[in-house]
């Protein structure tokens, strides 16, 4: 195959970590752009552009799974990668085109599931689990340090020279995919002809989910993912905005809040989660987790001054144990040949909450007046400036309502969580699972007509 060497984890790394250092550069200056774009409805508009693209990101993900496992996994690297850095160079050519073509770019804005499937082509079933982690871990590392960069070569030489730089990289991430990377999937892996056909089944976005309601923990679990998770894809897309604008953060400051809770995060779920593991057990440390996720979110939406950022910005580390641990308890508990499925709902749920929790906080912005019509942009400084912008909000006695809207989300899948069983055999009563698993085992077990086919991508994290 072509590239250099023989397919790695360290080539999936290596792509991931180029595209968000990218994207990361350009942390403070899509602030900028986004306030001056969009002067009135900030909030909503920036909630309805990543609401927008993570529908469409996942709506397609499965799609784009199952076509690179006909096509191979390289072709789909590239495409990925180029779709998602693809509106970067237009943010200083057309503003309007560049928010335009990040929400159409969430049709394939799934680097992450390709290189998953990637990772799982090329390890084995024992070592996958690490190899994820450290997929992810270069995810947050690669948000470490480029905010801070971007926001430094901003105030220095100007936000043109960091789009540059960003573009840049972006097309280094793409000559490396076309140069280095090898293709993972053999061809005999392959259908037998590039005309396979793709069914319906494979490609739906809904298949995973439409098995929630068919076991009780099954079910208590996923509503507790999404009752937790919506919050935090809604807290994703608009955090540092609000910090920005409404708070009074300095580009560097907003930089500095990003690496700092990077690097505690990182501690978190590595060093502290095992810790808590080992001792308190898997379901409190999920209840630990979403306790910490409620103080966190109250903590920002009554918050009115920048030191309270800081400190709930701490508390908001401990709470990122909570998704870690669901995953340990369903891999803990569920049958060997259910772990797919069930890592399918939840995932699933994840990619729904992506679509749904930026709309969600861009709309309670709005209907609340958090808005930044009479706002000056901030002055970039070492300290905490443009003091009255967040003294306007101190008049209202919720600064942030949507993360107090997160917050009832969160103690309502706490109140979920309670009635998780520690121990207990997750069991998806599914004929088209067992079917799914037939040609390995069972080639001749039956089908009721009436049910549909799991998609072939247990393997994929799709």
């Amino acid at each position: 195959p072509q590239g250099i060497g023989s397919p790695s984890v360290y080539h999936a790394v290596i792509v991931i970590f180029l595209e968000f250092f990218a994207w990361g550069l350009l942390t403070a200056p899509t602030l900028v752009v986004l306030h001056e774009t969009f002067p009135k409805h900030t909030f909503l508009m920036n909630g309805l552009i990543q609401g927008v693209k993570g529908l469409l990101s996942f709506l397609s993900a499965p799609l784009i799974g199952a076509l690179s496992d006909v096509w191979g996994r390289k072709s789909f690297l590239l495409l990925t990668v180029f779709f998602t850095c693809a509106p970067i160079p237009l943010m200083k050519i057309s503003p309007w085109w560049y928010f335009a073509v990040i929400s159409v770019s969430g049709v394939f804005a799934v680097t992450f599931s390709v290189v998953f499937a990637y990772v799982a082509d090329i390890t084995q079933e024992h070592e996958r689990s690490m190899a994820y982690g450290l997929v992810s871990a270069t995810f947050a590392a690669s948000l470490v340090t480029s905010p801070a960069i971007g926001a430094y070569l901003g105030r220095v030489y100007g936000d043109s020279l960091v789009v540059v730089l960003a573009t840049a990289i972006a097309l280094l991430d793409i000559c490396f995919i076309l140069v280095a990377v090898p293709e993972s999937l053999p061809e005999k892996m392959r259908p037998a002809s590039w005309g396979a056909p793709i069914s319906w089944e494979q490609a739906d976005p809904f298949a995973s989910l439409k098995k929630v309601g068919q076991d009780s923990i099954v079910l208590l679990i996923c509503i507790t993912v999404f009752l937790s998770y919506l919050p935090e894809a809604g807290q994703y897309s608009s955090f540092f905005l609000y910090l920005r604008q409404i708070m009074g953060f300095s580009s560097e400051s907003v930089a500095a809040f990003i690496a700092v809770l990077g690097i505690l995060s990182i501690i978190a779920q590595t060093i502290v989660l095992s810790l808590l593991m080992r001792s308190i057990g898997n379901k409190n440390t999920i209840l630990l987790g979403l306790g910490f996720q409620i103080l966190q979110l109250a903590w920002y939406g009554f918050g009115s001054e920048p030191w309270m950022m800081w400190a709930a910005g701490a508390v908001a580390a401990m709470s990122s144990i909570t998704f870690p641990a669901v995953s340990a308890l369903v891999s803990r508990t569920a049958d060997a040949d259910q772990q797919g499925v069930v890592q399918g709902m939840i995932t699933g749920i994840r990619g729904l909450c992506n679509g749904l929790g930026p709309a969600l906080y861009g709309f309670i912005f709005y209907i609340f007046h958090v808005e930044l019509n009479e706002l000056p942009m901030p002055e970039t400084s070492s300290g905490s400036s443009a003091d009255t912008q967040y003294h306007l909000q101190q008049n209202s006695i919720i600064p942030g309502p949507p993360f107090l809207f997160g917050a009832c989300s969160v103690l309502l899948a706490l109140l979920v969580a309670l009635f998780i069983p520690e121990h207990t055999n997750l069991t998806v009563r599914s004929g088209s699972w067992k079917k799914h698993c037939g040609g390995h085992g069972h080639p001749h077990s039956p089908q009721a007509p009436g049910e549909a086919k799991e998609p072939l991508l247990q393997d994929t994290n799709v």
